[in-house]
């Protein structure tokens, strides 16, 4: 297939890297891009029998520690001795000389990833309550990984991840928002969470993002959750905080929508058959073990971090800099969110 982007995949160099590092002689190599997502970069690649995924970082000037593939391959490679539903990783290569940034391939796996609509083969509202159970079986199994002795031991600090991550995303407020528009109810919502902070809790492996449009399920019913995809965030520590970040997406959320036909996970989850949020966290406490006692703060947190990293989408936008097409939206989306969050405080008292 002839290669869409040459600055992306240099295809002759890409040909010599898997002849020499995976014997491969035979069958001609064709290379599809993959459209979804606005972050790093996938291609679907394909040779004789073999069916694989290559993921790349973007083009231009990277943070030293934003799109690490190579990480993502050496957590997916750890995960590859546990009861988690990931990807295959096949090779990982740091040499810059081959497409001039590191990559990875990890095996194709075939099945449907549900972004805003719900695909026909889950009419039915038995397949919309398994999509939800499933979403959260495969998040205990992930959360229930002995990591520790492992080379998972590497990628994170669990000690204080939750100080860590107020810190950080206040941080990313206080540098994004002279660029953009007053919030002062996000300022708000952070002092809110620093108060309201959690005893610290059993550190597991947290995937980050985790999310309905970040797995894959069987293409086919009953439901099944075959991979979870994007492993770039990965680390230790605080599980609820995937928990809260998954739910954050899910279900109602009693914001005031001025566009009639607007389409998002949050509103594909209210049709009939569909998990409450209460009933996801519910599931969750019985698969683990753990209490929901303060789960409030976890969700608000969520749709925090949330307003905050749109917020920053948005400075591209003002910028011309933008590369996601929706951008524009985040000038009503992201006060939107900093509303809910106040309400989540409201809520909880």
């Amino acid at each position: 297939m002839v290669q869409e982007d040459s600055s992306l995949i240099n295809l002759p160099n890409l040909i010599r890297f898997l002849r020499d590092r995976l014997s491969l002689t035979e069958g001609d190599i064709r290379i599809e891009r993959h459209e979804a997502g606005y972050s790093n970069e996938t291609f679907f690649v394909s040779w004789g029998d073999n069916r694989w995924v290559l993921r790349r970082p973007p083009s231009g000037d990277l943070l030293p520690t934003a799109h690490d593939m190579l990480r993502e391959y050496r957590v997916l490679s750890a995960l590859s001795a546990f009861d988690v539903r990931t990807p295959q990783p096949v090779i990982g290569c740091e040499d810059r000389d081959v497409l001039g940034v590191p990559f990875y391939l990890m095996q194709r796996v075939d099945g449907m990833v549900i972004r805003e609509t719900l695909p026909e083969v889950f009419a039915a509202q038995e397949e919309r309550q398994r999509l939800g159970e499933e979403l959260i079986d495969a998040l205990a199994e992930l959360h229930a990984v002995h990591w520790q002795g492992t080379d998972l031991e590497n990628i994170g600090r669990p000690q204080g991840y939750l100080e860590r991550q107020l810190k950080r995303w206040t941080k990313q407020y206080a540098l994004t928002v002279p660029h953009t528009r007053p919030l002062p109810g996000l300022k708000e919502v952070g002092d809110w969470l620093q108060q309201r902070l959690p005893p610290t809790s059993e550190a597991t492996l947290v995937h980050g993002d985790y999310k309905v449009d970040n797995v894959m399920f069987r293409a086919s019913g009953p439901a099944r959750l075959v991979a979870i995809f994007d492993w770039e965030m990965a680390t230790l520590g605080d599980p609820l905080t995937d928990l809260g970040w998954l739910l954050s997406f899910w279900g109602p959320t009693d914001d005031e929508r001025d566009i009639p036909d607007l389409i998002d996970s949050n509103a594909m989850t209210q049709l009939p058959g569909f998990l409450s949020r209460e009933e996801m966290a519910a599931r969750y406490a019985e698969r683990t073990g753990r209490t929901m006692e303060h789960f409030p703060f976890y969700r608000c947190l969520a749709v925090w971090k949330y307003a905050i990293i749109l917020e920053g989408l948005y400075r591209h936008y003002l910028e011309g800099t933008a590369a996601n097409p929706k951008a524009a939206e985040f000038a009503w989306k992201v006060p939107q969110l900093v509303q809910r969050a106040q309400r989540i405080m409201v809520e909880t008292g």
